[in-house]
């Protein structure tokens, strides 16, 4: 469970990186898909709550670490999302194309609902997705439509981010 957490922590930090950078010069008003939020996604499908959740804790607080959020933030954001992603797994069959939409797109709406509980909570000191703007809208959308191609990438790597006996 450790190497599959570290791995994931790893493809994460890689995806952020190349995210702000990389992909941010060809993004769609200024919004580009969040492939760290898919990796944990599919690391806590494939491996359960537990590894969901430290995965997600690990990935999140290297991503405080390199950007401007408040630490913490994205920790307790993707710890909570990969664990109820690893609640489901062997729940459903992992096709190539439906169910990593259908993960990636929930994942998206509930990191969007986590940010705004959150800026009601702190007000002033954690962003929030605007309704009205599309940046959320377009988010969803990039993450949805790109998902079974990160997932058919990440397959590659089962090796290193699926335990034994999983997938």
């Amino acid at each position: 469970m450790a190497k599959n957490v570290a791995w994931a922590a790893f493809f994460s930090l890689v995806a952020a990186l190349l995210q702000s950078t990389l992909f941010f010069r060809i993004s769609l008003y200024r919004t580009v898909p969040d492939f760290a939020l898919g990796i944990i996604v599919y690391s806590a499908y494939v491996n359960g709550a537990m590894t969901g959740q430290l995965s997600g804790f690990f990935s999140g607080l290297l991503l405080d670490f390199v950007s401007n959020a408040p630490l913490g933030l994205n920790a307790l954001i993707r710890t909570v999302t990969g664990a109820l992603a690893g609640l489901l797994k062997g729940t459903f069959f992992l096709d190539t194309v439906f169910l990593p939409m259908i993960l990636c797109a929930a994942a998206t709406l509930f990191k969007a609902l986590m940010f705004f509980l959150l800026s009601l909570l702190l007000a002033g000191a954690v962003p929030s997705y605007s309704l009205a703007a599309p940046t959320l809208w377009i988010e969803l959308l990039l993450n949805t439509l790109s998902a079974p191609f990160l997932f058919g990438l990440l397959k590659l790597f089962r090796p290193l981010l699926a335990g034994k006996g999983d997938i």
